[in-house]
């Protein structure tokens, strides 16, 4: 396994144990909105699916992530570098570098593979990029960009209702409780000591904030439920969560809403929950490389205001959290984050250009195939029936959260990741002998 940067200052990670210099394929991993993990190139399935079929794997770290500085600090000016088109055309600079580096030829076919968002990558290069990338691997790729994305609180809703139906409607109790409560100032000091908060619960978007960080906890067990993560085994699943909900030795709902708080609070070694909407604006804001928000926050959060949208907002009436986050707190962040010059046009904008850029449902590449999972919320934005055209292909994964076909597999996978496993290796075997 080599690591070394281009020429276009992109980390990127190479392992050529499996090469057959003659006729291997290159599998390209793209990386997305945070840093490019060796891991990757030691595990997961395409790991397995190199040895069989000799490829090069080489991974290529999104520009502004991880160790891609591209330029002297994050500032808003020069996040206008940052895109999904500018990657891509890293991409392709990448895979001219690596076909003259290792003296490739046309028999060495390449094909991408990402996931979540470079998901949407692997399939978007594939259609920008058809000379360059011989076929693609999407998984749980959001493929339409829009404002409010009210069916991901659905999603989830209907995979706590599938473990256990009371779990969403105690949730739904312990909202109306916490509703109830935030309206007086003993209500929130009982909140700010049963959710053991870092600071009072003061302004509105404090309570916005507050309630985007209890939503997040069932967000987060259901997104990345049981799936195998590489860099993070969690032991947060919809079923110990939903299992803390429906334990009525613990209290009220809005007590086990509260233990499922402490869960997340021990879990990631914090002694309260931050819900200052102040604190994290100006943490943000920070342009500088060395801050925390050089982690990935800042640059994704340019990206859902500049191009994508995305925003999980409460609107729709299908879920147990109320209607307490509407999309404009997520469009006014963008303007807090990056100053006056942004307005909600710029949002709309881009997303108009994203979607005639690529497609969005009308999707037109070929030989690609998308994969997503039942349980995982971002399927709702993905291709789970129907393809979109008669060149590429969809498998829809029962019981399965995000990205789950990208990991390695384990005994204890249902039966439909290893059968969505097997399908891609054959289609694999198919695009190499086309």
């Amino acid at each position: 396994m080599v690591l070394q940067r281009d020429t276009g200052n992109n980390e990127f990670l190479i392992n050529d144990e499996f090469f057959d210099q003659k006729n291997g394929p290159v599998f390209l991993m793209i990386g997305g909105e945070g840093q490019a993990n060796p891991i990757w190139m030691k595990k997961g399935n395409w790991f397995v699916l190199a040895q069989k079929y000799n490829a090069l794997l080489v991974m290529l770290e999104h520009r502004f992530y991880g160790k891609s500085h591209p330029t002297e600090d994050m500032s808003t000016q020069n996040l206008e570098y940052l895109s999904s088109e500018q990657g891509l055309a890293d991409l392709a600079t990448f895979r001219q570098y690596i076909h003259s580096s290792f003296n490739l030829t046309n028999s060495n076919k390449w094909i991408s593979f990402g996931g979540s968002y470079p998901g949407s990558l692997s399939a978007w290069f594939r259609l920008k990029y058809p000379h360059l990338v011989h076929a693609a691997v999407s998984s749980s790729a959001p493929m339409l960009a829009l404002v409010n994305f009210t069916d991901y609180l659905v999603v989830v809703n209907n995979s706590l209702y599938s473990y256990s139906p009371s779990c969403p409607s105690y949730i739904s109790q312990a909202m109306s409780q916490i509703q109830s409560l935030i309206k007086t100032s003993d209500g929130r000091t009982t909140l700010q000591k049963l959710f053991r908060t870092c600071d009072p619960i003061d302004s509105d978007l404090d309570v916005a904030n507050f309630y985007s960080d209890i939503i997040a906890y069932f967000q987060e067990a259901v997104q990345y439920n049981k799936d195998n993560r590489l860099s993070k085994n969690s032991t947060i699943t919809i079923d110990l969560l939903c299992d803390t909900m429906n334990q009525q030795s613990i209290g009220d709902p809005l007590t086990r809403y509260s233990a499922v708080n402490d869960i997340f609070l021990e879990e990631y070694g914090q002694k309260c929950l931050d819900i200052s909407y102040r604190k994290f604006i100006d943490e943000m804001k920070s342009v500088s490389w060395d801050s925390s928000a050089s982690a990935g926050g800042r640059q994704w959060i340019y990206q859902t205001c500049i191009e994508f949208g995305f925003y999980q907002s409460t609107d729709s009436p299908y879920h147990p959290f109320g209607q307490t986050i509407p999309a404009n707190f997520y469009i006014n962040q963008c303007k807090d984050i990056f100053g006056d010059d942004y307005d909600s046009n710029l949002l709309e904008k881009g997303i108009r250009d994203t979607n005639t850029n690529y497609g969005g449902y009308t999707y037109e590449g070929s030989r690609v195939v998308f994969l997503n999972g039942e349980i995982d919320p971002w399927h709702a934005l993905g291709f789970i029936g129907q393809p979109p055209n008669s060149y590429t292909e969809t498998i829809f994964i029962k019981g399965t959260a995000h990205c789950a076909d990208l990991y390695p597999s384990s005994e204890k996978d249902p039966a439909s990741l290893t059968q969505a496993r097997i399908r891609v290796d054959e289609l694999i075997g198919q695009w190499l002998n086309q």
